[in-house]
C-alpha cells in the first residue's frame, strides 16, 4: 500500500494496487468505528484494505458495507474476496448489477470479450459469487445509513447504466465512480489537476453521461472522490472542463464515423492528438512516452466505447 490519503473528514482513500500505481483508489468511509468500502479494485487489493483496517486499528469485523459503484472489474473485480473476508458486510450495488454480483458469468464473459482471457485470468483471476441475501440493491434515493452517517446512491448513467454516485452527507462530498471522469495525479500541475472523461465500452452514452454529471454539480459537492484517482476540488470548474472534452471526444468519434474498418484507429490516433494538446497547455512537461504509459488503457478503451457508440446511433 504505497499511497495513503487521510482527508480528516472520515474519509481515506488508498492505492488498489490495480495494474500500476495510482491508477485506482479506494475509497473507506469510517464512522464511530464503522467501515464502507466504496469499490474494490480487484482481487489483489484485498491486502491493502487489510493493511488500512490495521493501520486505523480496526478490525474485518466492523466493516458494514462494500458500495460499488459500478461492476466493471477495476472496480468490483474485489468484491467477492472482500466479502468473504468481511464477515459482517452487505455488497450495496446499482439494481441492475446485483444478480451479476450473485452469478458473474455473464460478467465474466464480456470482461474477457473486451480484454482476452489471458488478461483477465492474470489481473482478475477468479471472481467468486456474492450470496444474494447479502446484496442490497440500491436504485435512485437509497441511503445507505454507516452508524448514521447517511450514504446517499444516485442512479447515474452514462458511463454504465449500472453506475452510482454516492453523496457522502456529512461531508458535501461524492464518490463518482468513473461518472466525473479521470484525473490522475501524476498529470497534476501546480496543484491543479487535470480532468478527462471515460467513454469506454460497451454503454456509453453521451447525453446520459451529460445529465449525470450536470445533477452531481447541481449538488454543489464540496469534493469529489475519483475511483481513478480520488480528491478533487473546486468542482464547478473540474466539471466544466470534463464537459468540454465530452463534447470534443463525441466531435471526434462523429468525425470518423464513415471511416470504414479502420475507423478505431482513427478514433483513437485523434484522441491522443487531442489529448495532447490539452496536457501542454495545461503546462505538463512528461515526455510524449509516459504519458502514452500513463493513458495506454484509457486511449484503448475510449476509442473502443466511441466506435461502439457510433454503431448504436447508426442501428
Amino acid at each position: 500500500m504505497n499511497d495513503w490519503r487521510d482527508y480528516g473528514n472520515g474519509i481515506v482513500a488508498f492505492d488498489a494496487g490495480y495494474v500500476r500505481p495510482l491508477l485506482a483508489a479506494i475509497h473507506m468511509v469510517v464512522e464511530q468505528g464503522h467501515v464502507a468500502f466504496i469499490d474494490t479494485g480487484s482481487r489483489d487489493a484485498l491486502p491493502n484494505a487489510l493493511a488500512a483496517l490495521e493501520r486505523l486499528g480496526l478490525s474485518p469485523s466492523v466493516v458494514d458495507y462494500v458500495i460499488l459503484t459500478h461492476i466493471h472489474l477495476d472496480h468490483a473485480g474485489g468484491a467477492g474476496s472482500m466479502m468473504a473476508t468481511f464477515p459482517n458486510a452487505r455488497l450495496v450495488v446499482h439494481p441492475r448489477g446485483a444478480r451479476h454480483m450473485a452469478e458473474p458469468s455473464k460478467l465474466i464473459a464480456g470482461v474477457t470479450a473486451v480484454y482476452g482471457a489471458e488478461y483477465v485470468a492474470r489481473v482478475y483471476g477468479e471472481i467468486p459469487p456474492i450470496a444474494a441475501e447479502r446484496i442490497i440493491e440500491a436504485p435512485d434515493g437509497h441511503i445507505v445509513s454507516l452508524a448514521g452517517r447517511s450514504l446517499l446512491c444516485l442512479d447515474t448513467p452514462g458511463h454504465a447504466k449500472h453506475h452510482i454516485c454516492v453523496v457522502d452527507q456529512a461531508t458535501a462530498g461524492i464518490f463518482t465512480g468513473d461518472m466525473f471522469g479521470l484525473s490522475y495525479r501524476e498529470l497534476d500541475v501546480a496543484g491543479r489537476p487535470f480532468i478527462f472523461p471515460t467513454t469506454t465500452p460497451t454503454q456509453f452514452d453521451p447525453q446520459a453521461m451529460r445529465i449525470s454529471v450536470e445533477r452531481l454539480l447541481t449538488l454543489q459537492p464540496d469534493a469529489v472522490y475519483l475511483t481513478h484517482y480520488s480528491r478533487l476540488v473546486d468542482v464547478p470548474a473540474r466539471g466544466a472542463e470534463l464537459l468540454r472534452h465530452l463534447d470534443r471526444l463525441v466531435a471526434i468519434a462523429e468525425a470518423e464515423a464513415g471511416a470504414g474498418s479502420d475507423r478505431h484507429g482513427r478514433v483513437k490516433a485523434a484522441m491522443e492528438a487531442y489529448l495532447m494538446t490539452e496536457i501542454r497547455a495545461h503546462g505538463c512537461t512528461l515526455p510524449d512516452t509516459r504519458l502514452q504509459e500513463i493513458w495506454e488503457t484509457d486511449l484503448e478503451l475510449n476509442a473502443q466505447g466511441l466506435v461502439v457508440w457510433l454503431d448504436s446511433q447508426a442501428a
